[in-house]
C-alpha cells in the first residue's frame, strides 16, 4: 500500500513539477470549496420564469401555533404572474400575509387573490411585510431542520420548496437596496 502512494506522489510530481502550478491547484481548490459552502447557505428554486430565493423560517418555542414563512420572489420572464397559494407540511394551512403600520399601530392581512410579482421584478417575503402565515402548527419548528412545503403560481405551476428554519429571533438577511421600493416588502426592478 506504501508503494502504490508512494507512486502516486510520484506521478503527481511529475503532472504539476513547478510550485507556482502546485500553488495554483491549492488556491483553486480553496475556491471551489467556498463556492460550495456559498451555494448551501443560500438555496434556491427555479420553476418556469420565477426563481425562488433562500426560502426560511423562524424556529418557534414548543406549543406554538403560527410560524412565518420568507423568501424573495424574482420574475424573469416578460408577464406578471402571481403566487396563489403555499402549503408547509407541518402546517394545517398557510396563507399569503401583510404586515403593515397605520398610524402607529401594526396590522396584518390576508392578501385576498394572489401576490402579484410582476415582470422583470422581485418581490420580497419577510417578516416586516408580505410573508407566509402558517398556521395550525403540528409541532415546533427547530433552528437547524428544514421545513418542506411548496409554492403554487398562477402560470408557472407548483413547485417543492424546503425552508431552511433559523433561530428564533432571527432577522432577514441584509438585501441590495435600490432606493425605489414600491411598498413595504416589494422591490421593482428596473
Amino acid at each position: 500500500m506504501f508503494s502504490r502512494l508512494n507512486s502516486a506522489r510520484v506521478a503527481l510530481r511529475h503532472l504539476f513539477a513547478s510550485p507556482e502550478e502546485r500553488i495554483g491547484i491549492a488556491v483553486l481548490a480553496t475556491a471551489l470549496l467556498f463556492v460550495g459552502v456559498n451555494a448551501a447557505a443560500a438555496h434556491q428554486y427555479k420553476i418556469g420564469a420565477i426563481e425562488i430565493g433562500h426560502p426560511w423560517s423562524r424556529a418557534t418555542p414548543p406549543g406554538a401555533k403560527v410560524a412565518g414563512g420568507y423568501l424573495t420572489l424574482t420574475n424573469d420572464g416578460d408577464t406578471a404572474d402571481k403566487l396563489v397559494s403555499a402549503t408547509a407540511e407541518i402546517a394545517g394551512r398557510a396563507e399569503i400575509h401583510q404586515m403593515s403600520v397605520e398610524d402607529g399601530v401594526m396590522k396584518m392581512r390576508q392578501v385576498e387573490g394572489g401576490l402579484d410579482i410582476p415582470a422583470h421584478g422581485s418581490v420580497t417575503l419577510d417578516p416586516n411585510g408580505f410573508h407566509l402565515m402558517l398556521l395550525d402548527l403540528k409541532g415546533p419548528l427547530v433552528q437547524g431542520t428544514k421545513m418542506h412545503g411548496s409554492l403554487t403560481f398562477e402560470k408557472a405551476g407548483t413547485v417543492e420548496v424546503d425552508f431552511a428554519v433559523d433561530a428564533i429571533g432571527a432577522n432577514p438577511k441584509p438585501m441590495k437596496h435600490d432606493g425605489g421600493d414600491a411598498m413595504p416588502g416589494m422591490k421593482m426592478d428596473h
